[in-house]
């Protein structure tokens, strides 16, 4: 069996494929990772029986050596970490400098590309918002990154001392706030919001044949609101098979 593992700023994402259950899923909190707050004991639940583990990291090296020995010690076998290249699997990276891409954008990148079978636009929604263009030909064209909504939401409460968000707000809503907490979120959601309008109006006039897949933590919402394109949660660990296939 092949573990997929997909570690990014706030979750470690894995999936594996059982014969007798399909894909088992799971994750955890990129945090546990961290020196003080490892413990094998919370991976107790991936089986004995694997022969490969591939993996995706953008939360740093020391993480990556924790997995790394981890692998080792319970399986006597190598983790294979995915690195962006200038060219995998048909994509051709547009940065001078590929390794300073996050590799997490390649792999949803590597992924949505071979799915769509044509020109795409992936959307990531995860710590950040990440929206990048491929063209049929497998060129990357640019992309765009922003804030996701939980960073635009700690940012602007730990840097402004008069905006203090201490009520509820549990729904999402578009409308003026009447209390500052209501004007935070509603905010942000707005901001969110214009983001999906504004994509789908660059889509028509650049990109009018672009299938668009979307994928991350907030990105069922995001499909939502753009009212078009496909959800795909586990685009991140799809890029995975390319990357190191």
């Amino acid at each position: 069996m092949i573990l997929d593992i997909d570690i990014g700023n706030s979750f470690l994402k894995w999936r594996y494929a059982c014969p007798q259950q399909g894909w088992v899923r799971g994750r955890l909190l990129t945090r546990q990772l961290e020196a003080a707050q490892f413990e094998p004991a919370q991976f107790d639940c991936w089986p004995d029986g694997i022969s490969r583990v591939r993996v995706a990291c953008v939360a740093g090296t020391s993480v990556e050596a924790r997995i790394a020995d981890y692998c080792r010690q319970r399986w006597s076998l190598e983790a294979e970490f995915a690195r962006v290249q200038e060219l995998t699997a048909g994509v051709r990276n547009s940065y001078a400098d590929p390794a300073r891409m996050g590799v997490d954008r390649w792999m949803a990148m590597l992924a949505g590309y071979h799915q769509a079978g044509a020109e795409v636009c992936v959307v990531d929604c995860g710590s950040a918002i990440t929206i990048d263009f491929v063209g049929a030909d497998g060129r990357h064209r640019g992309g765009y990154i922003v804030p996701g909504v939980r960073l635009m939401a700690s940012s602007l409460l730990a840097n402004t001392a008069r905006v203090i968000a201490d009520q509820a707000v549990d729904e999402f809503d578009l409308t003026p706030g009447t209390h500052t907490s209501a004007a935070v979120f509603h905010g942000i959601n707005f901001v969110f919001d214009a983001i999906a309008q504004r994509l789908l109006a660059q889509l028509g006039s650049d990109y009018p044949g672009a299938v668009l897949l979307i994928t991350g933590g907030d990105g069922e919402l995001f499909t939502r609101l753009a009212a078009q394109g496909e959800y795909c949660p586990d685009l991140v660990l799809d890029g995975l098979h390319w990357a190191l296939n």
